[in-house]
């Protein structure tokens, strides 16, 4: 039952303002500076992600700069977010760079892009070390958004999803209604599925329905949360569909300029150490969560065959081949990243060991 009343919980999310809060810019009183940020969350463990980084804000500021989260829907709906943030009806958004991938097909290489090789980690070295922060700035500057945007939290690669039954070969892909969103709509419907992009909280009454006939969201924590578990027992991981993403914090630039150099460089101290918190805590929560699947639940929980990923590989190449022949901006981002997986990767592949060589010998 408690686990019911939870679920409930999340799919609801919480009203947090009132109608004060509304349009309320960055707020300097005798307590210090506070930032109104919206997450696109209800609930869940991205919900506690947002908190997370605003603790670590507020605690290394000494109060002196405080972020205050809202919850999805608390001022604006999820896709008015960047919009309310550039017009200063928000402050801060937290969010994932796909959910406004329609204004630019270039967002989408910042969160869920080609693979390249890599993962969150070497994607966000790329958005730190390489160049990509800079291009991000630049396609900012292009479509004239009033925002600064800060980068954090490599989350693993995403699954494939809830299917009504195994998936051996990509054949049996098409067709069918499923649920993802940013660049991976366009990769999936090259695969030739139906492709349908909604809410997180709106993934598993659509799959209930019938509306949808499989979905991915992100991780096996909030799918457990979100109840995917009651209207599927065929879970599919690992996917180049979204093989890394991670969270963008954005702020509206006027707010942004309008804090103090010591503040700014809070913020930007806590989006890093985020990397470290985020990545730490969520890989433990997924673990944990993708054993009460398979032992409480009763799914079954399959890795995605190679066929599957060569087939989403070849999808990848003609979708970001025909947007780049189209967006000249979107193929100098695209051949930034490459230059950086190529040489960071190519280290990386000779250096690592094999570590799943390891695991096996001990737990297999």
């Amino acid at each position: 039952m408690k686990d019911t009343i939870n679920r409930r919980k999340f799919l609801r999310g919480s009203a947090v303002v009132g109608a004060a809060a509304l349009a309320a810019p960055a707020i300097a009183d005798g307590h210090g500076t506070t930032i109104k940020m919206q997450a696109a969350w209800g609930g869940g463990i991205f919900l506690e992600n947002a908190q997370s980084f605003a603790a670590r804000v507020n605690e290394m500021s000494g109060g002196s700069l405080t972020i205050e989260v809202l919850s999805v829907d608390s001022v604006v709906k999820t896709s008015q977010m960047q919009d309310a943030v550039h017009r200063g009806v928000l402050d801060a958004a937290h969010y994932v760079s796909a959910y406004w991938y329609g204004k630019s097909k270039s967002a989408s290489l910042f969160g869920t892009g080609p693979c390249f090789g890599w993962s969150s980690q070497e994607m966000l070295g790329w958005i730190h070390a390489g160049g990509g922060q800079e291009l991000f700035d630049e396609l900012m500057d292009e479509l004239q958004l009033n925002v600064v945007s800060f980068f954090n939290s490599p989350m693993p690669a995403q699954p494939l999803g809830w299917f009504s039954e195994q998936i051996t070969d990509a054949s049996q892909m098409n067709g069918l209604k499923y649920r993802t969103v940013g660049l991976a709509a366009d990769v999936m419907l090259e695969m030739g599925m139906s492709v349908v992009q909604l809410p997180g909280g709106e993934i598993q009454p659509a799959m209930k329905s019938g509306l949808i006939d499989a979905a991915e969201f992100n991780n096996p924590t909030s799918d457990r949360d979100f109840g995917m578990q009651d209207v599927s027992k065929d879970y599919m991981l690992a996917s180049y569909h979204q093989s890394q993403e991670c969270f963008e914090v954005t702020i509206n630039r006027d707010v942004w300029n309008g804090l103090s150099p010591e503040h700014q460089a809070i913020i930007r101290n806590a989006s890093m150490a985020e990397n470290s918190g985020f990545y730490w805590g969520n890989t433990k929560r997924y673990s944990d969560d993708l054993i009460k699947l398979q032992e409480q639940d009763g799914v079954n929980v399959h890795r995605t065959p190679q066929a599957v990923l060569e087939a989403q590989l070849a999808a990848w190449d003609t979708v970001a081949d025909r947007i780049a022949g189209e967006d000249p901006f979107f193929a100098r981002v695209m051949e930034s990243q490459k230059t950086y997986a190529k040489e960071v990767m190519g280290y990386l592949n000779l250096n690592q060991p094999d570590y799943k060589l390891a695991y096996d010998h001990y737990f297999a």
